[in-house]
């Protein structure tokens, strides 16, 4: 019995989807409410922009997409259009670090997010936007962005999302079945929509870990996956951390150690619902939350920080 067993009661008593537990490349802890959990896909939600991160980072490797410093007027240039010519400012780290400007509410307020899924052509309507605060001064969640940046990827492709997905990132990590959502146009959507099962997300974590290689073929180069994992841009709450490409970093403490120990940095991809990927680099560990209760039902503190890496940092 590995000394991860003691989170079963707990984990169990939350009825989560699914909890998976990798250490140093082996499950040691797994978790399923159910047998169908095993198998059936679910959806991932905002977990999809870190899939998306690490195809715009495949694409610049592959010289298909320029620098993070590029202008998305490269893509859109009907931006030179517009009356406000900060637009024109806007480049794809903007994009990928949610910090383009756009005067956008995700759900409260605006409801930009709903809006944008109701209209006609969801790039226009990001495009069309006004600017809040100049590109690059201060981070806004919105999936507008990474919309934009999948509607980039097809541009510099030649092919839609989900099959530069399939043949640059899914085939190499095994991963057979997923759906993935379309906006009007057809462009996958960048921001959500995706379906998988837990051990393709751990998969998708592991690669991370792994510093980009798989089965010995390097699949992201390790600058740019360092760089998409950097704390970029700092987040206002109730969010904490950082943010950097489509990626959102943080650290923990073990609030019983009372030395001076350095805290644990992790990085993590987040889902609306309860989906979660962590990545825990000096843990060599990562960890997969899924969840699909009623916001109501769900459990009101945060496990990973509060559960799981407590226990993970009293291994060491």
């Amino acid at each position: 019995m590995n000394s991860l067993s003691s989170l079963y009661p707990a984990i169990t008593a939350l009825d989560l989807r699914s909890c998976l537990i990798s250490q140093q490349g082996t499950l040691n802890f797994e978790y399923y409410r159910n047998q169908h959990t095993v198998t059936e896909l679910a959806k991932i939600n905002s977990c999809t922009k870190s899939i998306l991160s690490s195809l715009i980072c495949i694409t610049m490797d592959k010289g298909l997409l320029p620098q993070s410093d590029t202008p998305i007027t490269a893509f859109f240039p009907q931006l030179k259009m517009d009356n406000d010519a900060r637009k024109q400012e806007i480049t794809l780290e903007h994009l990928l670090t949610m910090s383009s400007g756009f005067n956008w509410t995700e759900f409260g307020g605006q409801k930009s997010f709903p809006l944008m899924t109701k209209s006609p052509h969801w790039t226009n309507f990001v495009l069309e936007q006004t600017l809040s605060d100049p590109p690059g001064a201060k981070m806004e969640y919105n999936s507008g962005n990474s919309q934009l940046l999948s509607a980039i990827l097809v541009q510099t492709a030649g092919m839609s999302t989900a099959r530069f997905a399939e043949r640059y990132l899914f085939e190499p990590l095994g991963i057979e079945t997923y759906n993935w959502e379309i906006d009007p146009q057809g462009i996958h959507t960048g921001g959500f929509g995706l379906w998988l099962r837990p051990t393709d997300m751990l998969k998708f974590g592991q690669l991370y870990l792994q510093q980009g290689t798989w089965n010995n073929k390097q699949l992201i180069s390790r600058e740019l996956l360092a760089q998409s994992v950097q704390p970029f841009i700092s987040v206002d709450a109730p969010y904490r951390g950082s943010y950097g490409w489509h990626w959102w970093t943080d650290s923990v403490s073990d609030p019983s150690d009372m030395s001076s120990a350095p805290a644990t940095q992790y990085f993590y991809a987040r889902g609306y619902g309860g989906q979660y990927v962590y990545i825990i680099p000096s843990l060599q560990t990562v960890v997969v939350l899924s969840d699909d209760k009623p916001k109501k039902k769900q459990y009101s503190y945060d496990v990973f920080r509060q559960l799981i890496a407590p226990t993970l940092i009293h291994q060491q």
